[in-house]
């Protein structure tokens, strides 16, 4: 269900699984499951959930990207969760941090360790300056993570460039 900008799921064993093995979402008190959009993207695209307005109606991933942060950005991260989450890592948002991911290694679990890369996804055509690089890595480094930056081409492809900083 979709309320208020919130993609939750009713209580049940299945959100209980997509959380517990597959490492989806936030466990809310009351037993429901809250997905980003990134996530119940990626999940519909796979088919393992469906989703309902409050109003009944099914969602289908171009109904669920109307419900989604508009911009051209979107396609570029969702490019990025799902190259991620295709090979088997664990990816949150990072808002908070000041990075679009946080992303776990394979076979750790969220809240048991740290995440191991904070991540920024940008368009391959894109310009940036040293002084936002450094911003970015800045980023990484006070929240101890290593820095991973995914370029997404116009095919939506992505490639990786990692950066961390070294004590000569």
């Amino acid at each position: 269900m979709i309320d208020h900008g919130r993609i939750l799921l009713n209580a049940s064993d299945g959100a209980h699984i997509l959380q517990e093995r597959g490492q989806f979402g936030t466990l809310l008190s009351d037993g429901r499951l809250q997905l980003s959009v990134f996530e119940a993207m990626y999940l519909l695209d796979q088919e393992k959930i469906f989703l309902f307005s409050t109003r009944g109606r099914t969602y289908t991933p171009a109904n669920l990207l109307r419900a989604a942060p508009s911009g051209r950005h979107f396609w570029t991260k969702y490019a990025v969760y799902k190259d991620l989450r295709d090979r088997g890592y664990v990816v949150k948002t990072a808002l908070k941090f000041g990075a679009d991911f946080r992303v776990y290694d394979r076979g750790t679990k969220v809240g048991q360790t740290h995440a191991k890369w904070a991540v920024f996804a940008v368009q391959e055509h894109d310009l940036s300056t040293w002084e936002q690089f450094s911003g970015k890595n800045r980023v990484a480094h006070s929240t101890k993570k290593r820095l991973l930056i995914g370029i997404v081409d116009d095919d939506l492809d992505v490639c990786y460039w990692e950066a961390r900083w070294l004590r000569p």
